[in-house]
Parts: C-alpha cells; sequence; structure tokens
C-alpha cells in the first residue's frame, strides 16, 4: 500500500481512538481499511500517554506533588481521548455484572445510564491508574508505552472472539487480518521497547496482553463474543496491568 493509505489509516486511528483535531487527515475508503487501520492503534495510544505524561512531567518540574501532578495528567489523558474506553468500562460492569443471560446483559450494555458496578469499575481504574502514575519515575516515556500497549490490547479480543451482536462499533470494525495484527504487535511492542529498558518493556507488554486475554475469555463467558464496550474495557484494564507492572521495584 502506498503512503496515502497508510496515512489514511493513521487518520482513522486517531479519528476513532482520540479527540485531536485530524479532520484533516485523509481516511480510509473502504470499510476494510478500518480494520486494517487497527495496526496504528498504539500509535494513538502512545501520543495520548506523550500528551499527559509531559503534562505530568512538567507539573513536577514547577513543584506539585506526585500524587497531584498524576491525576492532572489522567485528566488529560481522559479528556483527550474523550473517556472513550472508560465509558466502554462502565457499560461492560454493569451489563457483566447486573445481568441475567446474553440478551439481559447485552442490553444493560447499550443503556447509557450507569450502574453500581459501573461506578465502581470507574473508580476502581481511576484511582488504580492515578496511584501507579505518581509511582512513574520517568512518566514522560513510560505513559506513552503504557498506552500504546493498551490500544495494542485492545486486538486480543477482536481477533479471537465473533462479534456479540451483529451491530455496533464492536461488528463495524470487523476483523484484523494477520498482517495489521503483525504489524500492532511490532508497532505497539517496538514503542514499549524503544521508550523503556527491556526489563521494563517485556513485563509491561505481557501485562496488557494478559489484560487483554483474560477480558477475551470472561467476555466469551459473559456475552459469546465482543463489543465496542469490550474493547473500551480491555483498553483500560491492559492500561491498569501495564501501569502496574512499570510501578515495580528494579
Amino acid at each position: 500500500m502506498n503512503l496515502g493509505g497508510r496515512l489514511a489509516e493513521i487518520g482513522a486511528a486517531f479519528g476513532l481512538l482520540t479527540r485531536f483535531p485530524v479532520g484533516w487527515m485523509p481516511t480510509p475508503r473502504d470499510p476494510a481499511g478500518y480494520a486494517r487501520a487497527a495496526w496504528a492503534w498504539p500509535l494513538a495510544g502512545a501520543a495520548l500517554g506523550a500528551l499527559a505524561g509531559a503534562i505530568q512531567a512538567g507539573l513536577l518540574e514547577l513543584g506539585l506533588p506526585p500524587a497531584l501532578a498524576a491525576f492532572w495528567a489522567l485528566a488529560a489523558l481522559l479528556l483527550a481521548s474523550g473517556a472513550l474506553h472508560e465509558d466502554g468500562l462502565a457499560d461492560t460492569a454493569d451489563g457483566f455484572g447486573g445481568g441475567r443471560g446474553r440478551e439481559r446483559k447485552l442490553a444493560i450494555m447499550r443503556d447509557s445510564r450507569i450502574g453500581s458496578y459501573g461506578a465502581a469499575s470507574l473508580i476502581l481504574s481511576l484511582g488504580l491508574r492515578g496511584t501507579a502514575l505518581a509511582a512513574l519515575s520517568a512518566p514522560w516515556l513510560m505513559l506513552p508505552a503504557a498506552a500504546a500497549l493498551a490500544r495494542l490490547a485492545m486486538l486480543v479480543p477482536l481477533l479471537l472472539l465473533p462479534p456479540a451482536r451483529p451491530d455496533g462499533l464492536g461488528a463495524g470494525l470487523g476483523r484484523p487480518g494477520p498482517l495489521p495484527a503483525l504489524a500492532a504487535l511490532l508497532v505497539g511492542g517496538g514503542l514499549a521497547l524503544v521508550l523503556l529498558p527491556a526489563g521494563q518493556a517485556v513485563p509491561a507488554l505481557a501485562a496488557a496482553l494478559g489484560a487483554g486475554l483474560a477480558m477475551s475469555v470472561l467476555a466469551r463467558r459473559q456475552i459469546g463474543g465482543h463489543t465496542g464496550d469490550v474493547l473500551g474495557a480491555t483498553a483500560v484494564l491492559a492500561e491498569c496491568a501495564a501501569l502496574t507492572a512499570l510501578s515495580l521495584p528494579g
């Protein structure tokens, strides 16, 4: 594919996963192009993490306490992503936790109202990430790596599971072929290895992919497949796992 096609796929990835002003960029002309664009999801994640990590590092330089700087960075991350993945996490938690039977779970996941399971999942995930960010020694490097790996992990349920319903974002994305999936792994893993020492990059990659696999197993048992909400929940869970791995001593 030519450079224009690759640029269109990058535009599709950033348009889907961020709120950056990328309307000037081309987008794929065919629906299958959005599935091929999955290779660029880690790039979009890295860009989000770089913005938030730079804000955190800058606030630390100004003398703010690490916890306060971390939560401002997290606020920037949510704003720049439109809290897209957090919305998916809350819907997934409500559906999986509050529904009996597959159809009821899917119906709850489509409901825009938030329940107790969704609220609890958001509180826990935000608190976990904020605490982990405050412990990072180099947030300007570690946060972009974790955010890239989290978006890479979204491909795990997308590749392993069928869509749980015939419509919606999950079904509309399609299933990336082996080449885009391999390219996503190379991009996400490569970014982690460039930004981090191998002793940190490998555990963070394993933690993120492990979270993606765990969410895949859970989604198969709960609703028999993936949805857009499941993919968003996977990104949040994988980000929590990667940041936890990066917070480990040594």
